[in-house]
């Protein structure tokens, strides 16, 4: 019986939200895409977008073209509400990282999401960001998942 208690506690206490075996970003790739490239036969009869099972979300829904990041993740998990990807950029044109927020219902299964910077969030095709961060958490913030650009983590300067 004692036993049997301090198993059942020991699961209790140990047991996490979401473990990283759970939720994981299987991959990010990072590309400029025209407003073209989004367009599906079914448009040119009348019909909506289609994203073709993705899930396709932008700084500026009502604009197409811009800079995007592909993620695919795959959860073994429970599905979840409330969600955000939380991206942070750093443009070649400045040093500080803008930030971004997108919201995600994150179901069972495999998933892939397109995160958009599309407008005025994105200056031309030719530009690259220099470094990125994409964090996924929960509605009430736990960081469920995180991947970035190896530059988004800068060597520590030497002390002279």
């Amino acid at each position: 019986m004692r036993l049997g208690l301090l198993l059942l506690l020991s699961l209790l206490t140990t047991a996490p939200g979401v473990s990283a075996a759970e939720l994981n970003i299987v991959r990010v790739w990072p590309s400029y895409r025209t407003a073209e490239s989004f367009v599906r036969i079914a448009e040119y009869f009348g019909g909506a977008e289609n994203s073709d099972r993705r899930i396709v979300l932008r700084s500026q829904p009502g604009e197409r073209a811009g800079y995007y990041f592909l993620v695919r993740i795959a959860n073994s998990g429970a599905a979840r509400t409330g969600c955000t990807w939380q991206l942070q950029v750093i443009m070649p044109t400045a040093r500080t990282p803008r930030a971004f927020t997108f919201p995600a219902e994150l179901a069972t299964g495999e998933r892939v999401f397109e995160l958009g910077l599309s407008g005025t969030d994105w200056p031309d095709a030719r530009t690259e960001p220099v470094a990125w961060l994409l964090v996924l958490k929960t509605a009430d913030g736990q960081e469920l998942a995180r991947q970035q650009s190896f530059l988004w983590e800068r060597p520590p300067t030497p002390k002279s």
